[in-house]
């Protein structure tokens, strides 16, 4: 007849440190749960602090809140008659932990420590919570007087243990543990245990998805069960954007999904399952089991309950029966573009209460992506708006002051929160300021057209007043240092409008408060150093720091279309320039030029580097492999040259990253000195060393061509 237990998952997005919202958003994950008839409620890892609190981990105030609000979830009457599986942080035994809490009508079942912590790339989990290093253990808690008094309870069970209800057995594990080479649902499912939930704190890059969703997949694929996965969703308080896509798995298959990108703040999804696929699933591999499972002398201990989640399972209900399986949906990677970004650029704005975003508009094709992004911010709000989001619409009418604003395109959105301007010297192009004027139309921003010509001659006039001598650019006869600082002087003066009209520009509407300040600095250009400390890149925010040009630019193609914006073509066909230097007939700048290297080269750079861990003398030998065959067919000679000048210029130009804008994290590869690719600034750039081996190399392999190459002509 079927044992049918219908369960629910969820995406919240949580705040650091926002308590009372974390705490109500969790509430309402749990009524949706309740109306969805699920019996059991999971949800994301640390959810009721936030995931991101970094250093505020430290503070003994954060875990004594985390109960404070724990408490009041306990007690709320919405949250009664369902299995409860909450994360926060726990302090045991004076050592910190990062913890699920299993509960069932105001009673505490088992507080689960994680057992192995995430602790590279963007995360430091070991610099906050002790790893619980012995699966299978476990001891008595004592609860804190002000939960004892809600629960009735003095002491609760500690550890690496599994849940017995009436008709089935569950256990939890926490996001890093689905990722290492014994993950605990393989010992559990060993055990007995037919669903397991895992609680993550897991951020965006561009496709990783699929590599999560096969690992998630593959979790009951062998062993059997039920797998249901909970996720952050948003902006939890910097870089990272959390992607939800939570889901329900039985047998490594998908019955439900929620979406990766999206403005709820609170999206649940249930499915019913039918717990006798997941016996006759193991039935098929019984022998398996039982040998592996008795060569394990050690068993987890079983907390029983009297809990049931299927309820009257004895009887036939004709209306009751399994979710389907689906296919799992995935976005292209310019749709995760798109969205992402967007996501994260509102959670952001909403929550810093701003009046808007401000953006330096080149006419280039970085500042075009990041105007496009925004556009995009506005178009899933006017989404939300027609599908009756209560949250965005009282958000956006908080941010724009006017409590009957309810936009109905995105340009309604843009022309109260998104502010432009072309910030034009005698350097720059007809085509350049066009194509910002026509952009800023067509996303309906609040544009302005000046020019900066006036302020640059000021400023050096006032050197040439001190000094007594007169920069020119290297076209007309100056020397390399004046023409650099020719440059540099324009950049920085945008940086310093920009500021300026950031905190004007609403009080010229009589509009009140200043607006974010938004960078355009690709990824590539970062690890170049292509760009001007404390020009325009330097900003509040960079939605596309961590995004490559590459990428970018399938981006603003996927756009012109999908967005129905034809103006993009044209900077896609546009030469990528600064327009820093003077225009003739002879000469057009060109950032490629510049730079010394391609867009495709520095990507190329960036993933060996960073996501192979390589240094000058393995990235060359790696390069040379690739480089030297055809279509590129370069010489030994060539790919050291190219690998010495990248490790040039990254290393006098990572003083920098010091003081890059925080960006949105898509790629491995980002230079971000602040949290995720922590290098020293002061390096001597020429490598002496590994220059040394690379040439050593390089003559090694021109003796084997020419060794090749008499051979061959003496059999000829």
């Amino acid at each position: 007849m079927g044992h049918y237990i219908t369960l629910a998952t969820c995406n919240l997005n949580q705040w650091a440190l926002d308590f009372e919202g974390n705490r109500d958003r969790i509430i309402t994950s749990i009524i949706e749960a309740k109306k969805l008839g699920a019996t059991l409620r999971v949800g994301p890892e640390l959810e009721i602090c936030g995931y991101g609190c970094l250093d505020h981990f430290l503070e003994n105030d954060l875990y004594d809140h985390s109960w404070e609000m724990y408490g009041h979830i306990l007690t709320n009457p919405n949250t009664q008659d369902i299995l409860l599986d909450v994360g926060m942080p726990i302090i045991h035994k004076s050592i910190k932990y990062n913890c699920r809490l299993l509960s069932y009508n105001g009673k505490i079942l088992l507080i689960r420590p994680k057992l192995y912590l995430a602790n590279d790339g963007n995360y430091r989990e070991m610099r906050y919570f002790t790893p619980w290093n012995r699966p299978k253990y476990y001891e008595s808690f004592q609860l804190p007087k002000n939960i004892s008094s809600v629960t009735g309870q003095s002491n609760v069970t500690f550890g690496d243990c599994v849940i017995q209800t009436l008709e089935t057995t569950l256990g939890a594990e926490t996001c890093e543990e689905l990722f290492t080479p014994q993950s605990p649902h393989i010992s559990m499912a060993l055990d007995g245990v037919e669903i397991f939930t895992n609680s993550s704190g897991s951020h965006h890059e561009l496709r990783k998805l699929d590599t999560r969703l096969q690992l998630i997949t593959g979790a009951t694929k062998k062993c059997g069960g039920v797998y249901l996965y909970a996720n952050q969703k948003g902006c939890d308080g910097d870089r990272l954007y959390y992607d939800g896509c939570a889901c329900i798995i039985v047998n490594g298959k998908v019955v439900a999904q929620a979406s990766q990108f999206s403005l709820r703040d609170v999206e649940v999804v249930s499915a019913t399952i039918d717990l006798d696929d997941v016996r006759s699933y193991r039935n098929q591999k019984s022998s398996a089991f039982q040998s592996v499972s008795q060569s394990d002398s050690t068993v987890y201990h079983h907390i029983p309950t009297d809990i049931e989640l299927s309820p009257n399972s004895n009887v036939f209900n004709p209306n009751v029966k399994p979710s389907p399986y689906r296919d799992i949906r995935y976005h292209l990677p310019e749709e995760e573009i798109a969205l992402g970004p967007a996501c994260w650029l509102w959670d952001y704005l909403r929550r810093s209460k701003c009046a808007g975003y401000f953006l330096p508009l080149s006419g280039g094709i970085d500042s075009c992506a990041t105007a496009v992004i925004v556009h995009s911010m506005c178009r899933l709000v006017v989404k939300s708006c027609e599908e009756g989001d209560k949250q965005v619409i009282s958000d956006i009418q908080s941010l724009t002051h006017d409590p009957e604003f309810v936009p109905k395109t995105p340009q309604e959105v843009a022309g109260r929160l998104f502010y432009t301007s072309f910030m034009g010297t005698e350097n720059s192009s007809k085509e350049t300021r066009s194509r910002a004027k026509e952009l800023s139309e067509k996303v309906g921003s609040h544009h302005i057209d000046m020019n900066m010509d006036s302020l640059v001659s000021a400023v050096v006039s006032v050197f040439e007043v001190a000094t007594g001598k007169k920069p020119i650019f290297k076209i007309f006869g100056g020397s390399q240092t004046e023409n650099l600082a020719l440059q540099n002087i324009q950049a920085r003066l945008r940086m310093v409008l920009s500021y300026l009209f950031a905190q004007l520009l609403p009080w010229t509407r009589n509009i009140s408060g200043g607006l974010l300040v938004l960078g355009s600095a690709n990824v590539d250009e970062c690890l170049r150093g292509y760009l001007t400390k404390y020009d325009c890149s330097s900003a509040d925010i960079n939605p596309i720091g961590g995004i490559s040009k590459t990428d970018l630019k399938r981006f603003i193609d996927w756009a012109d279309k999908n967005f129905e914006l034809p103006i993009l073509h044209d900077f896609l066909t546009a030469t990528p320039t600064a327009e820093l230097e003077p225009i003739t007939q002879n000469y057009v700048q060109s950032d490629e030029v510049d730079m010394g290297m391609t867009y495709d080269e520095l990507s190329r750079f960036g993933r060996l580097r960073k996501v192979d861990k390589c240094g000058p003398m393995a990235m060359f030998i790696k390069l040379y492999h690739e480089w030297s065959q055809p279509p590129l067919n370069l010489t030994a000679e060539q790919v050291a040259e190219k690998v010495k000048r990248f490790w040039f210029f990254y290393a006098i130009n990572r003083h920098k990253m010091t003081t890059m804008t925080p960006s949105y994290h898509a790629e491995q590869y980002s230079p971000d000195d602040n949290r995720f690719d922590l290098r020293p600034f002061l390096i001597n750039p020429r490598f002496p060393w590994a220059s040394k081996k690379i040439d050593e190399a390089v003559d090694i392999i021109n003796q084997r061509t020419e060794e090749i190459k008499r051979a061959n002509l003496s059999v000829d």
